[in-house]
């Protein structure tokens, strides 16, 4: 099976770069996943962009702790199996964190989001309501991939290597970076630190120079602002034996805009 998972699409520039490059290639995979709690403006995602996500063959959302920032969203957590929130959110909140959707070809894939602790807000262990949820989801479905909204490298190294074997995939987001350390660990889990970001590489993560320095330089809170322009699309090209739920092959996607409209 043929999976494409994107990172973080940081607003109007991210989604544009999607776009593009699904209009060429979403045919090829057999299933997509996509982060998307940065899609609005840079802070959250609405309804209206989960919609029109799923409208260009994206099969799931994933999200992190930016997930809230768009109070309308709450209930469409609620409502949807295909939105998801972090699992190891305390219970009682909005929305599920993980889900099982079939294939294009017709099989189950399971999904999950999860968010670190490390530099993070303090919520449930990740590495033990992982393994439970994982563990159940194991009766019905091989094939697991999870998305590690995380910012410690050393955080997802560890849960990449607590679960290998359990997972199919394992991969981290919310850094913006796309980091090189692409691998398969022992017993078949795919990891990467963090696939990076679909966005605008004429900022910092997405975000004007201009809004992001001066909080730098001087402490105090700005209003931040999307950059525009030298768009960048950042994912994951991945195989995965649909009998074993093994990874076999990862490659790294790291395309500019103009390299994709070229192609």
């Amino acid at each position: 099976m043929r999976v494409l998972v994107v990172g973080d699409v940081v607003g109007s520039p991210g989604r544009k770069t999607l776009e593009t490059y699904l209009k060429k290639f979403s045919e090829e995979y057999d299933f997509i996943i996509v982060n998307g709690e940065n899609a609005a403006a840079g802070f959250g995602i609405t309804a209206k962009i989960a919609d029109e996500f799923f409208e260009k063959n994206i099969d799931v959302i994933t999200s992190g702790n930016h997930i809230w920032d768009k109070k309308e969203i709450y209930t469409y957590l609620d409502e949807s199996d295909r939105l998801l929130r972090p699992i190891n959110y305390p219970e009682g909140v909005p929305g599920k964190g993980y889900t099982i959707v079939k294939s294009r070809k017709g099989i189950d894939v399971g999904v999950v989001s999860v968010q670190g602790r490390v530099f993070m807000p303090p919520i449930d262990c990740p590495f033990k309501t992982l393994e439970k949820v994982v563990e159940e989801m194991r009766k019905s479905c091989k094939i697991i991939i999870v998305d590690f909204h995380a910012e410690a490298t050393s955080e997802k190294i560890a849960l990449g290597k607590y679960m290998d074997g359990k997972i199919s995939v394992l991969y981290g987001t919310h850094t913006h970076v796309q980091t090189a350390d692409e691998t398969i660990f022992s017993e078949g889990t795919g990891f990467i630190s963090d696939v990076g970001m679909t966005g605008s590489d004429n900022g910092i993560i997405g975000m004007d120079v201009n809004s992001i320095i001066p909080k730098f330089l001087t402490a105090l809170p700005q209003r931040f602002e999307i950059a525009k322009g030298m768009e960048r699309f950042n994912g994951l090209d991945i195989e995965i034996d649909e009998e074993s739920g093994k990874c076999k092959k990862m490659d790294r996607i790291n395309l500019s805009l103009e390299q994709i409209e070229k192609m």
